[in-house]
């Protein structure tokens, strides 16, 4: 199991750094995509970003803790 993250004598869950890393690739993710022009091509451009953060959190999450 994986340990908490030490910053200033606050614990903090491994989860927390987890997250940062996929808001920091959707960030950029998205970026990508908006320059490319996806986005005109999909129903609910909201719904797909949301989406695409829920999947890159658990991708990472699961890259940890399998």
């Amino acid at each position: 199991m994986p340990r908490e993250i030490v910053v200033f004598d606050l614990l903090f869950p491994t989860l927390f750094a987890v997250f940062v890393v996929a808001v920091g690739a959707h960030v950029l993710i998205d970026l990508l995509l908006a320059r490319l022009g996806v986005f005109r091509w999909i129903w609910h451009p909201q719904l797909f970003r949301i989406a695409l953060f829920f999947c890159l959190f658990c991708g990472v999450s699961l890259l940890i803790y399998t």
